[in-house]
C-alpha cells in the first residue's frame, strides 16, 4: 500500500512501516493492506483515523494501539527512540477498541464506614459458578457489605436491604467487621476486630423481597483482628489473614472442624460470658482452625487461594513479604521480600503474576514461581496513598482494579506500561472518584473518602466501599478488551 500520509520529502527520517492487525473479527480489515508507511509523528488519534479510513467506517470508532504488548502513549518516533528500535523496522501494531469509561451507576448508603464488599451473580464465586445453584436473572444480583457497625447487609440492585445480620447480643460480631465473602448463594463468611470468623446461612423469601442472615458457626483461633478472608467453596475451606501474624485455614462445615480452643472462647472471660447468656447466641456451634500457619513477622494483611490450585495460598504482610504456602502441609514454601509493607493482593493467573498493593502508594507485580529471578516484574504507579484492596478484571487477563486510601479506585491494564531506569512502570487507564466527594474540592490523602474494599463483577460492575459510608457501583464492562472465548 502507498504512504498512509503524504507530503514528506525525507521518508527515511520521518516515516516508518507498520503492519496493522486485530484479534476481533468484527473490526478486522476487509483485506490485508500489507505494511503501511506512516509519519513517525503519528499518535493514537492519527492511527485511529487511519484504521477507520481503512475500515470505511461511517461512524468512527476510537482505537488503542499495542506494540510488542505495550499500549502506545507517545508518538511513534518517541516509541522507537525509547525502545532502541530502528525506523527501518516494520512495526507490528495491534489495534483494539478504546476503553469505555466506568460510568457511575449507584450508591448504597450505610450508617458507618463500609469495610468490605462482595457480589453474588452468575460469575464464578468461591471456586465455582454460582449459576450451579440456579441462574440469576439480570437485576437479581446481590451485594454483600460488611461495616464498622459490626453488621452484614445484603442488598438487591434497587439499593434495598434484604437482610441484616444479628446484633452482638443475638449471635453477631461484637466489634467492627473487617472482611466478608459469599461462600455460595446460601452461605456467607465474615471476620472482624472481635478476632472471630463466622459462617452464616443466607436464605431469601419466595418473593425475594426479604431475607435472613442466621449464624451457623463461630470460629476461634486467632488472637488479633482478622482483616481478610478468602473462600474456596468446592473444598469447604476459608483462609484468614490476621494481625496476630498468622494465616488461618478453616472448614466451612462444623462436622469437619476441630473443637475451638477453650481459652479463646467468650466463656473464658467473665464479661463476655454474661453477654453470651443473653439471647440465642449461645446455641451457635463453636469450632477451631484446621491449622494456624506462622512465618510472617508482622500483621498479615491479605490472603487468597491460588486460582489454579486450592492447595496453594498466597499472603501479604506488613513485614514487606509475599509468601507462598502449601496448605496440605501448612508450610511456607517461598518468600518474596519487597521494599514496603504490603496490604492487598490478587493473582493474574494467565500471566503467572501476583499483584500486591503497598504502603508506598504503588502496586508491585511479582512472579511467585521458584524459577523467577527478579522480585518485581512491573510497578503500577498513580495512587497517592496506600492500596487497601485489589481485584481482577473478570473478562480480561490483563486488567485489575485497585482501591486506595487516597479516595479513588484505579483501573489498570498491565500492557499500558513503559520502560524506566528502575524497570517496567504501568499507569492507570482510568481513575474512579467517590461520588460523595464531588464538588467538595480535593481531599488531601483521601480524608473522609478512603476506599477500603473493591470488587469487580462481570455482571454488576466495579463495586467499592469505604470511609464515606457508601457502597458505590460503576460500570465495569468494556474497560479493557475481553479475552477471546475459550
Amino acid at each position: 500500500m502507498e504512504d498512509g500520509v503524504h507530503g514528506s520529502k525525507s521518508v527515511s527520517q520521518s516515516q516508518v512501516r507498520i503492519q496493522l492487525s486485530t484479534r476481533k473479527p468484527d473490526i478486522s480489515l476487509p483485506r490485508n493492506p500489507g505494511p503501511i508507511l506512516v509519519h513517525t509523528n503519528f499518535r493514537r488519534y492519527a492511527l485511529s483515523t487511519l484504521v477507520n479510513t481503512l475500515l470505511g467506517s461511517e461512524k468512527p470508532t476510537p482505537f488503542e494501539f499495542l506494540i510488542n504488548g505495550t499500549f502506545l502513549k507517545t508518538t511513534l518516533e518517541e516509541y522507537l527512540t525509547a525502545n532502541g528500535i530502528s525506523a527501518e523496522t516494520t512495526l507490528a501494531v495491534e489495534y483494539v477498541p478504546a476503553i469505555i469509561p466506568p460510568l457511575y451507576l449507584a450508591s448504597f448508603e450505610h450508617d458507618d464506614w463500609v469495610s468490605s464488599v462482595d457480589v453474588l451473580s452468575n460469575a464464578p464465586l468461591g471456586g465455582q459458578a454460582t449459576g450451579e445453584a440456579g441462574v440469576l436473572s439480570p437485576g437479581q444480583e446481590r451485594i454483600l457489605s460488611g461495616s464498622y457497625d459490626g453488621l452484614l447487609r445484603v442488598w438487591n440492585m434497587s439499593s434495598e436491604v434484604l437482610a441484616t445480620s444479628p446484633s452482638a447480643a443475638n449471635g453477631g460480631h461484637t466489634s467492627s467487621i473487617r472482611s466478608a465473602k459469599f461462600i455460595d448463594p446460601t452461605h456467607i463468611a465474615s471476620s472482624g476486630l472481635d478476632r472471630t470468623l463466622r459462617v452464616w446461612k443466607y436464605s431469601e423469601s419466595s418473593d425475594q423481597s426479604s431475607a435472613i442472615i442466621h449464624p451457623q458457626i463461630e470460629l476461634y483461633g486467632h488472637q488479633g483482628s482478622i482483616d481478610s478472608v478468602a473462600v474456596h467453596q468446592p473444598s469447604n475451606r476459608i483462609l484468614s489473614a490476621s494481625a496476630d501474624h498468622l494465616l488461618g485455614l478453616w472448614s466451612t462445615k462444623k462436622s469437619g472442624a476441630p473443637e475451638a480452643p477453650a481459652t479463646l472462647l467468650p466463656s473464658a472471660g467473665s464479661q463476655n460470658a454474661k453477654r453470651r447468656k443473653i439471647g440465642p447466641a449461645t446455641s451457635t456451634p463453636q469450632r477451631g482452625p484446621l491449622s494456624l500457619m506462622k512465618s510472617h513477622t508482622a500483621p498479615v494483611s491479605d490472603a487468597m487461594f491460588a486460582p489454579n490450585d486450592p492447595t496453594v495460598a498466597y499472603s501479604t504482610s506488613w513485614d514487606h513479604t509475599l509468601k507462598t504456602w502449601d496448605l496440605l502441609t501448612s508450610t511456607c514454601v517461598d518468600t518474596r521480600l519487597t521494599s514496603h509493607s504490603l496490604f492487598s493482593l490478587t493473582v493474574l493467573p494467565s500471566l503467572n503474576l501476583v499483584a500486591a498493593g503497598s504502603s508506598a502508594r504503588h502496586i508491585t507485580l511479582i512472579d511467585p514461581r521458584a524459577s523467577a529471578t527478579a522480585i518485581s516484574v512491573m510497578t503500577l504507579r498513580g495512587h497517592t496513598n496506600l492500596i487497601a484492596s485489589l481485584d481482577l478484571d473478570p473478562q480480561s487477563s490483563y486488567g485489575l482494579v485497585s482501591g486506595s486510601h487516597d479516595g479513588t479506585c484505579r483501573v489498570w491494564d498491565v500492557r499500558s506500561s513503559k520502560s524506566e531506569k528502575d524497570g517496567r512502570v504501568g499507569e492507570s487507564i482510568y481513575t474512579i472518584q467517590r461520588e460523595s466527594a464531588k464538588g467538595q474540592g480535593r481531599n488531601v490523602g483521601g480524608e473522609g473518602v478512603k476506599v477500603f474494599s473493591v470488587c469487580w463483577d462481570q455482571d454488576v460492575g466495579i463495586v467499592s466501599a469505604g470511609e464515606d459510608k457508601r457502597v458505590q457501583i460503576n460500570r465495569g464492562k468494556g474497560m479493557i478488551e475481553a479475552d477471546p472465548p475459550k
